[in-house]
């Protein structure tokens, strides 16, 4: 019999390729999503994907009293995946209380679920947010770099969500937590059938890079270019969103499998897992605009504004504990999973 999983914000931009991984990979997946930040149609693309289509229920996980259906309904479930939430840095700033009640309640909700049904594991869309401004001795960032003050309330929601695993894990020992802290997703499915879209004005670099190639944008914004960098924009450690739903299915694997060998601090909470999911490779904001503009042959005008409030200058993750214990590598060149963006965006705004 199939293992079950139920992936909250499902439809959403990592979330939808991570169901198609799981799908692909013989799961059963019952998708939770308020689609506030996506659509009915992914579900479309992810059953033309795998042939098969995922259950959705519209729900929203602050919604206690509908979620506790949907526990009921398909029970008895193997784990849950976690992205249901707000993940705009530079929103969180400006609507915090949003981030903290939106983030923060329903992750609480899920476990609360979880305990009640006795569904034991689950899988945290983290990020690399946690680590703050890495120290330079502490780049590429490691599962061991320190956890600094977050510089957005949105960063702040993941390390609060963070410690509120650890102690559900302490508290209730039969629960396993694997912590997935990934850098910056990008790029789309490879059939153009999924891909990023986010509603209104794109937060992500990508996204607005994509947009501003169909013509939908004017120019790209590019905040700041007097960072101490090679070229004076942020670098970040871009990763492959195909590559990256390929490691939730590896975690969830190893999970099930009761395969445990590793610990992270603090060492009470040994049934805690973190990996840091990157390409352990750093490009600047200006290194990606060039290069998709030589891999795609469209112009992308863009302007230097000032920086944005929130922003770290420069991280990249050391990828070597997920290659080593996850069995998993993120391995797709950068040209590819520009193309695979901009495939996309032809698709959806119906460019030849």
């Amino acid at each position: 019999m199939a293992k079950k999983v139920l992936v909250t914000g499902g439809t959403g931009y990592i979330g939808s390729h991570t169901v198609v991984s799981l799908m692909e990979g013989g799961y059963e997946v019952v998708i939770v999503d308020n689609l506030s930040n996506s659509n009915r149609e992914v579900v479309d693309g992810i059953a033309a994907i795998t042939g098969k289509r995922p259950i959705l229920e519209e729900v929203d996980c602050l919604d206690k009293q509908a979620l506790t259906k949907v526990f009921e309904k398909h029970a008895p479930l193997d784990a849950v995946i976690h992205f249901a939430a707000s993940k705009a840095v530079g929103e969180s700033v400006e609507k915090p209380l949003l981030y903290y009640r939106n983030n923060i309640g329903s992750l609480l909700n899920v476990l609360d679920m979880m305990l009640r049904f006795g569904v034991h594991h689950i899988v945290f869309s983290s990020s690399c947010t946690v680590y703050g401004q890495p120290d330079k001795e502490h780049l590429p960032v490691s599962e061991l770099a320190p956890v600094q003050k977050a510089l957005s309330p949105y960063g702040h929601t993941k390390q609060v969500n963070e410690d509120i695993l650890y102690a559900a894990a302490y508290a209730h020992k039969e629960l396993r937590v694997t912590l997935l802290r990934y850098f910056n997703p990008i790029g789309a499915h490879p059939s153009a059938l999924i891909g990023e879209q986010p509603n209104g004005v794109p937060n992500n670099l990508l996204p607005f890079v994509t947009q501003t190639a169909a013509g939908l944008r004017d120019k790209l914004r590019v905040f700041g270019n007097d960072y101490h960098t090679p070229d004076g924009s942020c670098i970040r450690d871009y990763i492959y969103v195909v590559d990256l739903a390929k490691a939730h299915v590896k975690a969830v694997e190893r999970m099930l499998s009761n395969a445990l060998q590793e610990t992270i601090t603090p060492p009470d909470a040994e049934r805690v897992e973190v990996f840091n999911l990157g390409t352990g490779r750093g490009l600047s904001v200006l290194e990606i605009v060039n290069t998709f503009m030589r891999v795609t042959g469209q112009n992308i005008p863009y302007e230097i504004v000032g920086r944005r409030e929130g922003d770290i200058e420069q991280v990249w993750a050391s990828p070597e504990k997920a290659n080593r214990v996850l069995g998993w590598k993120a391995e797709t060149p950068i040209e590819q999973v520009l193309l695979s963006a901009w495939n996309w965006e032809k698709r959806i705004r119906h460019i030849q």
